[in-house]
């Protein structure tokens, strides 16, 4: 399980930004956006996310796991 988390992730941030930055929260996913600020190193971005879809992605990343050698 612990080795489907990174996939869930990026899976998760790679879907929401087409669906938030499309103005959309993608309905029962709840897609919510935030601000990442860290002055010291120059980082100023808007980071997409959804909970729902995190947990979907991770399902679906174990599953794909769970069915290679």
């Amino acid at each position: 399980m612990f080795k489907a988390i990174p996939f869930g992730i990026f899976l998760t941030l790679l879907v929401a930004l087409f669906i938030g930055s499309g103005g959309s929260t993608g309905g029962v996913l709840e897609v919510f956006h935030f601000n990442v600020v860290m002055p010291e190193i120059g980082i100023d971005a808007t980071v997409y996310w959804s909970w729902r879809l995190f947990l979907a992605a991770t399902g679906l990343a174990f599953a794909l796991l769970l069915m290679m050698d």
